[in-house]
């Protein structure tokens, strides 16, 4: 199993936007999220929001098998829900679905697992 753990920026002013994407995956779009993360062969996501200085940041940890395939199948889907997805993260992110299907946007460098 691999993880990785990344940082996007929320774009200046999209941070409302944001919010009303995370609402609309905890309600009425969660079933089509839950499909397209399991498409994705993601096992678990998690998003938190993070506030610096230099602004707004979405804190991504994401978990699966394989997160290079995970990432490529999310970026060359021609599922709706898929679609309408990376058109948000787009305008929200600046991450482009070119951006999604090269290298992972992190490397690890350290993981601890209690025994």
């Amino acid at each position: 199993m691999e993880c990785i753990t990344w940082f996007v920026p929320i774009l200046p002013g999209k941070l409302d936007e944001w919010k009303g994407l995370i609402e609309e995956i905890h309600g009425p779009r969660e079933e089509e999220h839950r499909r397209s993360r399991e498409r994705m062969g993601l096992t678990r996501e998690v998003v938190s929001r993070m506030q610096t200085p230099q602004g707004d940041f979405a804190c991504l940890f994401h978990e699966g098998e394989d997160l290079a395939k995970s990432f490529q199948t999310a970026a060359i889907s021609d599922d709706p829900h898929d679609q309408w997805f990376r058109e948000k993260i787009q305008a929200i992110h600046g991450i482009t679905a070119d951006m999604l299907q090269g290298p992972l946007p992190a490397t690890l460098h350290y993981d601890f697992k209690a025994g």
